[in-house]
């Protein structure tokens, strides 16, 4: 099969509980990431780069801001009738519920992956820091003749529980799955890693359709405890090695098969970490692999005044005195006279005042933060008024909308 039809489907509906405050309006998808991003350009930046154009964005929990970032960042030509990115709601398929589960979001969607008849389903989750050419697990699929395929890349063994584990033999074919178990199975050879599931999963169409259509008579509704362990016993199912992924442009200093799952406060805060030096571990510029996303039309960045050291700075963020370090700036920011900024990341639309001291802490939007603000130096005091992560990360909850202009 020399140019499969793939059609992609993308899990967008997840709640996030673990990043609230963030997750407080929106879905986990629609968080804002670095300078620009919100976390589902990525895994929609990789499909489009891959030559993947018929793509369907499976939204439930607090879907509006989504639904709007992807009206403004993935509009797509109508010319060609594959080329689309659309965003599906539950369609209450098997009743008047909304998804219950993974493999049930794409069951209550059967009709569209019947209406389109592509070769291969690809079924991706929405909310992952990192670049893949799927075409590479395509080709993989296709030459291990699978009925299903799973990217997989090594995990330390101490964080296997979050994940599903995947146990192969010697031809990639997987021939144990455990989801997130309390002590995993390391890798024969590696006694300090395990093989864990990215989540991303490949399918001959007609298995998919199968597979879903009698998870649904057993009442099960998910891909990882349900549809996964069941298939591995009755089809072939392969792991792809993420690892082996090669993406143009990256940088000899970039962490090689760089994956993040920002499912909490700490990994949210670090992956942003990530981005910033001289040499990243993970390089955002990439013209040979780009994240794309809504275009701003405001102003450009300016600074006044003040020291800046190891930071990405936002479209239309006024500087006008202060130091800032290791820090990402979001757009329309203003930093007044005298405020220090210091491991943090200040989202949209929110006023710094003057004399403020924040370190490390999580500005979410449309924040009046009061001149001579102290955030992220007392633990006690922080925890009276704001969230406060495991590792001490504050976050600052998303202000009131209009109660703020930069200008």
């Amino acid at each position: 099969m020399a140019n499969p039809k793939v059609l992609a489907i993308v899990l967008a509906g997840g709640e996030g509980t673990r990043l609230n405050p963030l997750t407080a309006e929106r879905s986990k998808p629609a968080v804002p990431f670095g300078g620009r991003y919100r976390l589902v350009d990525f895994v929609l930046s990789n499909l489009v780069n891959s030559q993947i154009h018929s793509i369907y964005l499976l939204v439930q929990y607090k879907s509006q801001s989504l639904i709007e970032h992807i009206r403004r960042a993935w509009s797509v030509s109508n010319i060609i009738a594959d080329h689309f990115v659309t965003v599906v709601p539950a369609q209450m398929r098997g009743g008047p519920e909304w998804f219950q589960g993974t493999a049930d979001a794409v069951y209550q969607n059967l009709g569209l992956i019947e209406h389109h008849r592509p070769d291969i389903v690809a079924v991706f989750g929405a909310d992952h820091i990192y670049r893949m050419d799927i075409n590479q697990m395509v080709q993989f699929h296709l030459d291990h003749e699978a009925d299903m395929t799973v990217a997989a890349l090594p995990v330390p063994l101490d964080q296997g529980h979050n994940f599903g584990i995947i146990t192969p033999d010697s031809s990639f074919r997987i021939i144990d799955f455990q989801e997130k178990p309390a002590q995993p199975k390391p890798i024969p050879g590696d006694s300090q890693h395990c093989l864990s599931s990215m989540g991303n999963y490949l399918f001959k169409t007609q298995v998919l359709m199968d597979a879903l259509e009698d998870a649904h008579v057993r009442g099960e509704k998910d891909f990882g405890h349900d549809v996964l362990p069941r298939l591995i016993r009755t089809h072939k199912v392969c792991t792809y090695d993420f690892t082996s992924n090669q993406i143009p442009g990256v940088k000899t200093y970039e962490e090689p098969s760089y994956w993040r799952d920002v499912g909490n406060l700490d990994a949210y805060h670090a992956a942003h970490m990530d981005l910033l030096g001289l040499e990243p571990r993970f390089d955002t510029f990439n013209p040979d692999w780009p994240i794309y996303s809504d275009h701003y039309f405001g102003p450009e960045a300016r600074i006044i005044s003040g020291e800046i050291r190891n930071s990405i700075i936002g479209e239309g963020t006024i500087i006008n005195g202060g130091n800032i370090r290791n820090s990402v700036i979001r757009h329309e920011v203003m930093i007044e006279p005298d405020v220090d900024i210091e491991n943090c990341i200040i989202m949209d639309y929110n006023v710094i005042g003057r004399g403020s001291r924040l370190r490390r802490a999580i500005v979410g939007r449309y924040n009046l933060i009061e001149p001579a603000t102290v955030i992220g130096y007392d633990p006690i005091t922080d925890r009276q008024r704001y969230s406060v992560s495991p590792s001490g990360i504050v976050v600052v909850p998303k202000g009131k909308r209009g109660q703020i202009r930069v200008y």
